[in-house]
């Protein structure tokens, strides 16, 4: 029987089972698979051996073996052996039918060599095959597997004997292996590393150009919800939640603030024409001005409004703080620095141009850079090796920046304003005046620390600079503290400065210094005496002696001495030395670790740790009778570069971190106007207004219909805004009206208090055309000291919920004369109040400020605790026109203005002529123009609250808003003494009114 292949044999099987050509193949592979898997399990046996075949003639050679040596009788070999049947083959995978695939019969002769070759082979091979261990097994191996446990290789003792040294010294090999450093394999990175960008500085710089980043801000973006205000990136309020401790720390301990943010505009010139040029922008009347006497000699801080040139009471820019550097002895030429919140130096800095007549820019001297290439390019193009081919970068490869291949010079971190171009002018001279204006913004850092132990946290922080021994008067230094140390009469100066502020820790509260009170120091840099931990600054009140005792008396009473005000800060080329000269992280972290006792402070300070500082006091709360001297803290003005090495050891002397949040909070607390919220007769607020009005607006459209508020139904006309204006004027208007019918023999009393929902078509009408024909004024906000003590006086000023009443000054009682002279004069004014409620309650911005009745009063007096009354729901008719017009344009367009029914229903709601179209109307909402404001609802209004919340100091809800003059000298009139200045608070939200007392503090 011919020998056929085995592939053929697979093949003829595939055909007999009707398979076609894909499947006989894969039937082929499959087979040639088994043999694969044969040839893999033979590869360990020994290449001598051979099984004895049915041919006696090739048994016979040498004794059943073939030699070891390949050549063509291995071929022919082979070749035969897949001719003969399978039945007479050597070895045969699998079962045989005939009970085995071996000859049977024994080999007639042997060859004594090769038969013990073979066999030697074959003992060889299972040796190695005993003795080998895999990295697996170990000793195992040579275990029989029933006696193999897993315990073994955590204790040896478990093992036979004969097998524990070989395990002992394996176990020991393994941890010496252990011990030593692998090459870790490259890992796949995280999203986040993958994201991180090749250079940050490059990239920090790159997002600076258009937002202005704070010297802190990747410590607040780590911490903080970031907010993009006014040009610059600030943070808003924490991540954590930290309402009432921030407010505990500002009563108790201390509040720290980064106010970089605010703009600092210099003025250099003689003083009589610099005071010249700012009387256009004050007026004695609102308070101290820029020639306040206490201000002027350096020795205080002032604030002031600024109002346009000659525009007073009218066109207000906005409140500012100003500090004068104390007088040089024998020179008239002063400088000033005004502080200005950024959204008012827009408006600001060009009035200052216009008054000190500074009109002529002088540019930056430009500084061209030279980079390398540019130097020499023909020597750089010799010395550059050429890039070899396997070094070029590869297409998808990630591209990184390197020293080596950089072009230019180093980037360097921004200091100051990154938004500026270099060839933006920041200086403007005047060749009349001689009068020289500098934009110092972002060119001091400003921190700001509220609280009691605010002197505390400072006197922990600082300490005054240690004098340079080895100054060698002969040489000169390129450091300015070197310098410095050579004038005996500044050395003099800094000592007594060291010595109040020595003084300066021994004060119990912040609150009890006097306000403005200025400190000029030079301090060591704070970074050398930072804590190993966050401690909490405490105040060092000790028994001490009374020559002590009376210095602290002295600077509690009078402030600091005037020749200690003086600060090295005002000069432009010491800020630019210690800017530049700061020592790097990596230098101190040095100079650290050289240092004998690991944590101790350096042996000697660097003569470029040297740092001139300005320590200016803020007053705290200085209006009213309550809670004085309350928020009262401390504002350190820095050189910019230093702003993380001054934060960092601030922080952990146990501060709470504030936002804006708490700058408003603050402003709150103190019953003052926060700018721009609070100012709406200025530009700044009035854009804070259209800001706010559109954020909020945005958030109301995003609810569905049915999931928002129905302001129309509540009697809301304007929830996101305040129509100041329309206020005003709709105020004068009344009271011209009810001055014309006293002169007629009319009613005296005002009808807006009586019947104030009666406004009927005609009277709408006549209003309006009265209104377009008047020339339109402006309304301002009442700002003078005298007209607000008057109206002080009138409202029976008393603690908060009205407990007990508060002593006035002599002032002219009020009567029906007095105010019409009042009015006369300040028609058109708004009047910063304080509202407290009476009862439970919480205030929210926009709630309405309304007239109460004398039902209501007649309540009030019966029950002390009463609630309030209650609105009574509005009828939205504009919601039924706007479904209507979606029904049927045509229909809705015609009948909605001519039907007389329509008419009448919504006489009490809208004025008729109200033509809305359902593209513009958003449902809840009035439409503009607004109706009237005054008697849209059962009670008049009188003004709108900006800031309203549960006040932590008083124990109950307070609101801070505007209401009208007029209208609040016509509800005082009405009132009976026992009830007079108390009033009515309505949240949009909301139909129920509450009782509140106001308070007008001065």
């Amino acid at each position: 029987m011919k020998q056929v292949p085995r592939q053929a044999v697979c093949k003829e099987k595939g055909k007999e089972h009707g398979m076609t050509h894909e499947r006989q193949s894969d039937f082929t592979k499959m087979s040639t698979a088994k043999v694969k898997m044969r040839e893999k399990k033979m590869r360990n046996q020994p290449a001598s051996v051979q099984y004895p075949s049915a041919n006696a003639d090739d048994s016979t050679q040498n004794g059943g073996d073939t030699p070891a040596t390949g050549g063509p009788s291995d071929v022919h070999q082979t070749t035969e052996r897949l001719k003969k049947p399978s039945h007479q083959s050597g070895w045969v995978r699998g079962h045989q039918r005939d009970g085995g695939g071996y000859a049977k019969e024994m080999p007639k002769c042997i060859t004594a060599g090769g038969f013990a070759r073979a066999r030697a082979a074959e003992v060889s091979a299972m040796l190695k095959a005993v003795t080998k261990t895999t990295g697996s097994s170990h000793v195992f191996g040579a275990l029989p597997k029933h006696m193999r446990r897993r315990a073994m290789s955590h204790n040896t003792k478990r093992l036979p004997r004969r097998l524990r040294d070989m395990a002992t010294r394996m176990r020991e090999k393994s941890l010496q292996a252990g011990s030593k450093k692998k090459k870790e394999t490259p890992k796949n990175k995280s999203r986040k590393a993958r994201r991180r960008h090749g250079n940050l500085l490059l990239e920090f710089n790159r997002r600076q150009r258009k937002n202005i980043w704070l010297e802190t801000h990747i410590w607040h973006a780590k911490r903080f919800h970031m907010v993009k205000k006014w040009g610059y990136c600030l943070g808003d309020r924490p991540t954590y939640k930290c309402y009432r401790p921030c407010y505990r720390a500002m009563s108790s301990h201390c509040l720290l603030q980064d106010l970089s943010y605010y703009c600092c505009i210099e003025l250099q010139g003689e003083e009589d024409k610099l005071l010249a040029a700012l009387s256009q922008l004050t007026n004695k009347e609102a308070g101290p001005t820029f020639a306040a006497a206490l201000c002027l000699s350096g020795c205080r801080q002032g604030s002031v409004t600024v109002y346009r040139a000659g525009r007073f009471p009218l066109e207000a820019l906005g409140p500012v703080t100003f500090l004068w550097r104390p007088r040089t002895q024998g020179s008239t030429h002063r400088q000033l620095w005004i502080w200005a919140h950024p959204t008012l130096k827009q408006e600001l800095l060009p009035e200052l141009q216009t008054v000190c007549q500074c009109c002529e820019a002088v540019l930056p001297p430009v500084v061209p850079e030279v980079t390398p290439a540019e130097a020499n390019p023909s020597t750089e193009a010799q010395l550059m090796p050429e890039i070899p081919p396997e070094t070029k970068p590869t297409p998808g490869a990630k591209r990184k920046r390197s020293c080596k291949d950089t072009s230019g010079p180093p980037a360097k971190k921004i200091l100051g304003d990154g938004t500026r171009l270099p060839t933006t002018p920041v200086t403007w001279k005047s060749t009349s005046t001689g009068i020289l204006i500098n934009d110092l913004t972002m060119e001091i850092i400003r921190y700001r620390l509220i609280g009691p132990q605010s002197h505390s946290v400072l006197a922990e922080t600082l300490e005054a600079a240690t004098g340079c021994d080895d100054v060698d008067a002969s040489q000169s230094s390129s450091l300015w503290w070197p310098q410095h140390c050579k004038d005996e009469a500044k050395m003099n100066i800094h000592q007594q400065q060291a010595a109040v502020f020595q003084t300066l820790k021994e004060i119990y509260s912040t609150g009890e210094l006097p306000s403005g009170t200025v400190l000029g120091l030079t301090v060591d840099d704070p970074r050398l005496t930072l804590p190993t931990k966050k401690v909490k600054a405490l105040p060092s009140v000790k028994q001490e002696q009374e020559e002590e005792e009376e210095k602290r008396r002295t600077l509690m009473l009078r402030g600091v001495p005037d020749h200690c005000c003086q600060s090295f800060l005002w000069e432009r080329s010491v800020r630019d030395n210690v800017t530049d000269n700061k020592i790097s992280e990596q230098d101190l972290n040095r100079m650290r670790s050289e240092t004998l006792v690991p944590g101790s402070r350096l042996s000697s300070t660097p003569p470029q740790g040297r740092v001139p500082i300005l320590l200016v006091h803020q007053p705290g709360k200085q209006v009213g009778h309550e809670m004085s001297t309350w928020g009262a803290g401390w504002d350190l003005l820095l050189p910019k570069g230093w702003g993380m090495a001054f934060w960092v050891p601030l922080v952990y002397r146990g501060v709470r971190i504030g936002g804006l949040n708490m700058s408003l909070k603050h402003s709150q607390n103190k019953a003052a106007p926060h700018f721009p919220n609070d100012y709406p007769d200025c530009p700044a607020g009035v854009r804070f207004q259209e800001e706010q009005e559109a954020e909020l607006l945005d958030k109301f459209k995003r609810r569905p219909p049915a999931k928002r508020t129905n302001y129309i139904k509540h009697g809301c006309l304007a929830p996101f805004r305040c129509p100041w204006q329309q206020l005003a004027e709709e105020w004068e208007l009344t009271t011209r009206e009810a001055g014309e019918e006293e002169e007629g023999g009319g009613d005296g009393q005002g009808r807006t208090t009586a019947q104030p929902a009666a406004v009927t078509e005609e009277e709408m009408t006549s209003r309006r055309d009265v209104a377009t024909t008047r020339p339109r004024s402006h309304f301002t906000v009442l700002r003078s000291r005298k007209p607000l003590r008057m109206l002080s006086a009138w409202c029976r000023p008393t603690t908060s919920k009205g407990q007990r009443a508060c002593r006035v000054g002599e002032v002219p009682p009020l009567s029906r004369s007095s105010a019409v002279s009042f009015v006369a004069a300040h028609g058109m004014s708004l009047v910063w109040v304080r509202l407290s409620l009476l009862s439970k309650g919480k205030p929210e911005f926009h709630a309405m400020l309304c007239v109460p009745t004398a039902e209501d009063l007649k309540l009030l007096s019966k029950e002390q605790g009463s609630s309030g009354p209650q609105e009574p729901p509005h009828r939205d008719n504009l919601k039924s026109r706007v479904k209507r017009r979606k029904k049927s344009p045509k229909k809705a367009a015609v009948s909605s203005f001519e039907k007389p029914e329509d008419k009448e229903s919504s006489a009490s709601a809208c004025s008729p002529d109200l033509k809305v179209s359902s593209s513009d109307q958003i449902l809840g909402l009035w439409p503009d123009p607004l109706p009237n404001v005054i008697s849209h609802c059962s009670r008049v209004t009188l003004g709108w609250v900006t800031q309203g919340d549960f006040s932590l100091s008083a124990g109950c809800g307070e609101a801070l808003g505007f209401v009208s003059v007029v209208g609040l000298l016509n509800t005082l009139l009405n009132q009976p003494a026992e009830h007079r200045g108390k009033l009515l608070l309505r949240n949009p939200a909301s139909l129920h009114y509450r009782f509140a007392k106001i308070n007008i503090e001065v």
